[in-house]
């Protein structure tokens, strides 16, 4: 860890402690909130008893912010893991969980991947356009969202709308790499339409993907290309018509050679690239009956996915594998205000998802072709109190019934309690379970040892909420326990049966793990100039039935952000992040299996902007201090960075 991070670091977040006594917030820092993603209504945060981070588009401008996942890895109790540079694989895990077990929306539309390994959407492709704002919900979320999120949700909202007919918006920026990125997107309101769109296409020629001081020099490069509409119709004052989309189309260069053929298995130039592209689409009509008390949603939606992999270091042949998806789910909510204060919830989902897979090899015993389905049916009910205009308490029960595993019951318990004025206390429970992805029940690597069964997630959570200085600044500290059985994970074959019918190894059921730990957040306004956000998260991710730490789990993560605004025109701030150490793999040859620890590492950006009215130029520089680390075992990751944009409305 290279100590001008350490030291900038430190003081960044000793400035957040000491600046309590003299901060003003504002809206954004979380103060004041209304969140729709936690009890699907919209609703005071504070209220809602859950743990809930908002990002703002406000924030994502004024960081720069090109690829989501690095917004996400800055919230508390997310660990971002990618393969190396920008477009790599890249998974996010909320409290430990894996990527499959987190859903992620955008305008509604679910982008999780059918034909994926664990069905969880593709997170490296996912980029910064248009977007308003991000709610992350932490927590195992079933009993309102399904089996996809028993890890937590992550709600992406574009802007739609506006004061004026259109409101235009451009940016082009480069800068390292060989890198430029071209944005531009509209919204407005037409007569009795409000509607937003965007498009955007980035290109780089990065860096390698297998760490270049271990005698990798290729760069493996990426594009990307992806539109988001979202419109709204209002029919009458009752009736409204939703219309929303999705698309991205990326390919990214990655590296599959490798080093050696022993644990922990270093990665070496290659040609290999994969090409990703997916489509979804979301249609659907309001309608508000009984003088607005009862609000009706009914909607479709759907996805299509593909996914290509071509040039393998270790075969001779073109395209590798080919795998497509296919989601179709509709949906029925029911929302009734018995009084301000009470709500009911309810509703029914229908969702059938199917998957293709082909594997190609020269060799051809190692061909495969798959396919395979799968349906579920849920049903769920909420309701939501408020006593005494201080206690608010939520409960609900979901059913599901899947073709495949049968029924399952989840429930969601929570409470905010209002204290005093500024000080709230929350708790909650939730439980949910997740069904194998259809890749690991029909791929070439579905287990050899037995049925896999679906994996059930519990959690709770309990802490404090203190507003400071006429409610203008937010604390918050929460302790969180998940735990989890049945985790599917990946290993190699390890007897002789085994490496005979599944010879690049399978997966299977881990048994039961744990993650506990804290999390706390500051956020406010040290001046009417300055402003400041940290937070800290503390976790500890075991198997319980090893005892043995999870893999890429760090015990330890820390962010800090610091931005100075003097005048409305123009803005400069920098960016802290901490990851700790954590386990990257296991040698399960050895008894006890050997570990392989990633060190931890911290990266420092800074970041300006000068705003001529109709016309704003910007730079970033990122990785400050050319800090050198390995994102994950043998993998590279960008040096020090700088770029430079600019951008225009009307």
């Amino acid at each position: 860890m290279h100590r001008h991070s350490i030291l900038s670091f430190s003081f960044l977040l000793s400035t957040a402690l000491i600046g309590t006594s003299a901060i003003a917030a504002d809206a954004d820092n979380g103060v004041g909130t209304i969140v729709v993603t936690a009890t699907r209504t919209p609703m005071p945060r504070e209220r809602t008893g859950e743990s809930v981070s908002v990002i703002t588009g406000s924030d994502l401008q004024t960081q720069q912010t090109v690829a989501l996942s690095d917004a996400l890895g800055e919230t508390p109790g997310l660990t971002v893991n990618r393969n190396g540079p920008m477009g790599q694989p890249t998974s996010i895990g909320i409290r430990g969980g894996e990527t499959g077990q987190t859903l992620v929306l955008i305008d509604g539309v679910r982008i999780n991947d059918p034909s994926g390994t664990d069905e969880g959407a593709i997170l490296g492709d996912l980029l910064v356009n248009n977007i308003d704002r991000v709610e992350i919900l932490r927590g195992p979320q079933s009993t309102l969202y399904g089996s996809d999120a028993i890890g937590g949700v992550i709600n992406v909202l574009t802007r739609r709308g506006g004061e004026t007919p259109v409101q235009l918006r451009a940016s082009a920026e480069g800068g390292s790499f060989d890198t430029y990125r071209l944005n531009a997107a509209a919204d407005g309101t037409v007569d009795n339409v409000d509607y937003g769109a965007a498009v955007n296409y980035l290109h780089t020629n990065g860096v390698s993907a297998a760490d270049s001081r271990h005698g990798n020099p290729e760069t493996d490069g990426y594009g990307n290309f992806g539109a988001t509409g979202n419109a709204r119709m209002h029919v009458s004052d009752q009736v409204s018509i939703d219309l929303r989309s999705y698309y991205v189309s990326a390919r990214d260069d990655f590296d599959d050679g490798a080093v050696s053929f022993a644990p922990p298995y270093p990665p070496a130039d290659s040609a290999a690239y994969n090409t990703n592209r997916l489509l979804a689409g979301y249609a659907g009509v309001n309608v508000d009956l009984f003088d607005g008390k009862f609000h009706n949603r009914l909607a479709a939606m759907g996805s299509k996915s593909g996914r290509k992999f071509f040039d393998s270091a270790f075969d001779t042949i073109h395209e590798n594998a080919a795998n497509k998806g296919d989601a179709t789910r509709f949906e029925y909510q029911g929302i009734v205000d018995l009084s301000p204060s009470d709500q009911i919830s309810f509703g029914a989902e229908t969702q059938r998802l199917s998957f293709t897979g082909d594997f190609f090899s020269s060799f051809s015993a190692f061909d495969s072709h798959a396919t395979g389905h799968s349906r579920i049916n849920g049903y769920y009910a909420q309701g939501q109190t408020t006593l005494f205009d201080a206690l608010t308490l939520t409960g609900g029960v979901r059913y599901d019934d899947d073709a495949d595993f049968g029924h399952h019951t989840s429930l969601k318990l929570a409470g905010a309690w209002q204290i005093m004025d500024g000080t709230t206390l929350h708790a909650n429970y939730g439980d949910g379970f997740k069904a194998p992805s259809l890749y690991e029940l029909f791929s070439q690597f579905s287990s050899v040892r037995g049925p896999l069964r679906p994996e059930v997630a519990k959690g709770w959570e309990a802490g404090a909420d203190q507003k400071f200085l006429n409610n203008r600044m937010r604390a918050s500290l929460t302790y969180f326990e998940r735990k989890a059985t049945n985790l599917i994970d990946f290993t190699s074959c390890s007897t002789p049966q085994e490496c005979t019918e599944r010879p690049f190894g399978f997966y299977y059921n881990v048994g039961r793990t744990q993650s506990k730990g804290v999390e706390a957040e500051i956020a406010g306004a040290i001046s009417d100039t300055l402003n400041l956000t940290a937070n800290y998260t503390n976790m500890t991710s075991t198997d319980l039935a090893t005892g043995l730490a999870l893999q890429r789990r760090p015990h330890i993560q820390a962010n800090a952000i610091l931005t100075w605004a003097p005048t409305a025109n123009w803005s400069v701030g920098t960016s802290v992040s901490h990851v700790g150490r954590r386990i990257d793999q296991y040698d399960n040859s050895t008894v006890p299996p050997t570990p392989f620890p990633n060190g931890g590492y911290t990266l420092a950006n800074l970041f300006g902007e000068i705003d001529f009215e109709r016309l704003a130029f910007y730079g970033r520089v990122e990785n400050l201090f050319d800090t050198h680390y390995e994102p994950e075992l043998g993998y590279g990751a960008a040096g020090r960075a700088f770029y430079i944009g600019v951008r225009a409305t009307y």
